[in-house]
Order: C-alpha cells, then sequence, then structure tokens
C-alpha cells in the first residue's frame, strides 16, 4: 500500500486520485486554492483521501504526481521532493501557458523543464496523452490500455510501471524524457489511439494495445517538419 500525493486535482489529477484509492493505495491531493477547497471531492473519493497544502502532498506522498498547468510548473516545491519518483502529466498550451521558447523550438521537452526544476527528483512523463475520461473507463484486467512512458531513470520508470499496473494499465517504455515528445499535443500517439475510430470522448472509448501505441509512437513528427 503506498501513498500518492497530487500536486494539481484537476480532471487528469482526480481521476488518478479515485484509481489509486480502487487499488487500495491512499491518496493525499492538493492545488493552487488551499485544501478546503478539495472537501467535497475528497468526500466522493472516499476515506483513503485527503487533502493538503501541494508542500505537504509531496512531502508525504511515496510517489508524487505534478498534473498543474505548465506554466504554474516552477511553482512545484523542490525541498519535498529531492530523491522522490515524480510523474508528470504536463503538456504545453501556448494559449494557456504563454510562449516558452525552448519549447518552440524543440530544444527541449516539457518534463526535462520540469526535470531541470527539480534535480534531484526522478521524473517520468505519463498520463499527458489520454483524455481523463478514457483514462477513467479503460482502467482494469481486460482488454488492458497501453500507456506511454518516458524517463530517463530505470528505477523509476519501474515505480511507475508497477503503479500503472496496480491502476489496471500497462506500461510502454518510449525512452528517456528527451523522447517524450512523441508523445505530446497533436502527435499521433495523443489522446487519438484511446478515442476509437467513432473518436468517442464521452465514453470508455477504444482499448490501445502496445503495438498499436509502439506505432505510433514511431509515426511522430516534430513540429518544425510539419
Amino acid at each position: 500500500m503506498t501513498t500518492i500525493g497530487f500536486i494539481g486535482s484537476g480532471n487528469i489529477g482526480s481521476t488518478l486520485a479515485r484509481l489509486a484509492v480502487g487499488a487500495g493505495h491512499h491518496v493525499v491531493l492538493s492545488n493552487s486554492r488551499g485544501p478546503e477547497t478539495l472537501t467535497e471531492l475528497v468526500e466522493s473519493i472516499g476515506p483513503r483521501a485527503r487533502a493538503a497544502s501541494a508542500v505537504q502532498a509531496a512531502a508525504i506522498g511515496d510517489l508524487v504526481v505534478v498534473t498543474v498547468p505548465l506554466k504554474a510548473y516552477r511553482e512545484v516545491p523542490v525541498e519535498p521532493l529531492r530523491g522522490k519518483v515524480v510523474i508528470d502529466t504536463n503538456n504545453y498550451y501556448p494559449e494557456r501557458d504563454g510562449r516558452i521558447a525552448a519549447l518552440d523550438d524543440e530544444s527541449t521537452t516539457t518534463s526535462e523543464l520540469l526535470q531541470a526544476h527539480l534535480p534531484e527528483s526522478f521524473v517520468v512523463k505519463a498520463f499527458n496523452n489520454i483524455y481523463f475520461r478514457h483514462l477513467a473507463g479503460q482502467a482494469g484486467e481486460e482488454g488492458r490500455s497501453t500507456l506511454p512512458i518516458a524517463g530517463d531513470n530505470e528505477g523509476a520508470k519501474g515505480t511507475v510501471t508497477e503503479f500503472l499496473d496496480s491502476i489496471g494499465y500497462d506500461a510502454y517504455d518510449a525512452g528517456p524524457l528527451a523522447e517524450g515528445w512523441r508523445f505530446q499535443r497533436d502527435t499521433a500517439a495523443y489522446v487519438t489511439p484511446y478515442a476509437g475510430p467513432e473518436k468517442d470522448f464521452e465514453g470508455a472509448g477504444h482499448h490501445a494495445g502496445a503495438d498499436e501505441l509502439k506505432a505510433r509512437l514511431a509515426e511522430a513528427v516534430r513540429y518544425r517538419d510539419r
């Protein structure tokens, strides 16, 4: 049984928290507005969930999920995350996050930015390429979906793979953080594999297996080459 800390409790964070509790984990949720704003969400998830500040969630979590808008990544607490595995769900949306030159010229990736901010943590990119309704609807043992992960530390990727397994997903190792661009926004592996031919964004969608995901990752084209 593990405690998962959440820095950010939006659609992806709250969905992951529910899946984690369903798998027997404890969760500590936080957001930028304070724990008192999370009372209703915590009550809906159940007794294994509680709210705290971002610093507390980072300190308490055995594994920590950072799921905030990219523009806020510098606000993620550094000290309590030292030595910890950190899952990064970020995507870059310039209309929301403002222009970030290093992402515009593709000299780095979103998760590499977070890793630079957390130099003594072990960042693994995951959960950024699946719509939250599909994330909730496809978890389970039957017809498992596969989600890509990327990271520079093999042990950290192993930890995230185990967490994925516990909530009902297989993991596909896409390589180091620098390869995370292959499943970033508007690539072939972004959202669509799980939506299915009908592009159902409200229901469970389509279970994407490892072979399908591998093919989608191979189709990825840099923004500058389009």
